[in-house]
């Protein structure tokens, strides 16, 4: 039996993989979008950067928070045939959105559903803005990582 049909399977995986993590994380964004992420956001980080004199995260008016998340969407959207090919390029951009935008993003919005707060003066009714998308987030991310794994060493040049 030839290689060629599997590796035709693994690698149409990974794009559906790469399209599951972007369609998430816009499942995300909506879901932050209706709950109020922003209004939790910006305080924490203004009282980050009161505690502890500077924090690396901007804070966001509505509009161009939106846009930018929109503009980042649709560049991944538009990464989806590199990632059916499987090119060696794509490779650490897909693991770093499994990892931050995927798992560690959903595990931020859960633990702050489970306190009820982010930093002690920034507190809201629970569940936190965007935990409803999270486990949506982490199942993709999770089949994102298996993917990855399983065409690691097929990765191409281009």
């Amino acid at each position: 039996m030839s290689a060629v049909p599997t590796l035709r399977v693994a690698y149409a995986n990974l794009g559906r993989a790469w399209i599951a993590l972007w369609v998430a994380l816009a499942v995300h964004v909506f879901d932050e979008t209706v709950t109020g992420f922003l209004s939790v956001y910006n305080p924490t980080v203004l009282a980050l950067r009161e505690k502890f004199g500077f924090w690396p995260m901007p804070t966001f008016e509505f509009r161009e928070w939106l846009t930018g998340l929109v503009v980042v969407i649709v560049f991944l959207a538009a990464l989806s045939p590199y990632a059916f090919r499987n090119v060696r390029w794509i490779r650490p951009l897909f693991y770093f959105c499994a990892i931050v935008v995927g798992l560690l993003n959903a595990l931020g919005h859960t633990v702050a559903t489970l306190l009820g707060h982010t930093v002690e003066s920034v507190r809201f009714a629970r569940p936190a803005p965007g935990f409803y998308s999270s486990p949506l987030l982490v199942a993709a991310a999770i089949y994102a990582l298996v993917q990855l794994r399983k065409t690691r060493f097929r990765a191409r040049a281009q």
